[in-house]
């Protein structure tokens, strides 16, 4: 029987090979969380929010912006894990937020695809918000305007006069989040 040489390299190209898998201790890599996730699949951080239950009527169950033809259905976002859940095909009232017509910061979020927020993106400060709940029609009116990182969660934090806070995806590959924040105002 014959020594081949390239059978004998590559026998010991693959023993150094393992060696150094043995050996080599392992790096655990952590992806930045802005890069990780996407709103498709984030749920919405919730931590600090009040909780408890919220009368039913109060709830809002439309959003409509009629410089940007939005009218879109909203459900209630139940927290699940800490997060609130993000639906596919409507927008979303996080749970524990604030109501209209009472002082807090209430939060309604939903995807950036047309039929839900994604005209949001020319919306202008003094633009008309209307939110109606099972009571009532209420008026908002857009104050401030700005992009920022998920994780900058303080747009989300309490308010002590009745806000109204739209949430949703915005910048290369949905890294930032567009925040539309809103003043209630009587008509």
């Amino acid at each position: 029987m014959k020594n081949d040489p390239s059978k004998f390299v590559l026998g010991l190209a693959l023993l150094f090979l393992g060696a150094i898998l043995i050996l080599v201790p392992v790096r655990k890599v952590t992806i930045p969380e802005t890069l990780s996730s996407s709103f498709e699949s984030e749920p919405i951080n919730i931590e600090g929010l009040r909780s408890g239950v919220d009368a039913e009527d109060s709830i809002p169950r439309r959003i409509i912006i009629p410089d940007l033809s939005i009218d879109v259905a909203v459900k209630s976002s139940k927290i699940i894990n800490g997060y609130w859940e993000v639906f596919p095909d409507t927008a979303a009232w996080g749970e524990g937020s604030g109501l209209p017509g009472s002082s807090g910061n209430q939060i309604i979020f939903a995807h950036a695809r047309e039929g839900l927020f994604l005209p949001l993106q020319s919306i202008k400060v003094g633009d008309r918000v209307y939110v109606l709940s099972q009571k009532d029609w209420f008026t908002y009116e857009v104050k401030e305007i700005k992009e920022v990182f998920p994780n900058q969660v303080e747009v989300i934090a309490p308010t002590p006069d009745e806000t109204l806070t739209l949430y949703t995806c915005s910048g290369y590959k949905d890294q930032k989040r567009l925040i539309v924040i809103s003043k209630r105002i009587e008509t």
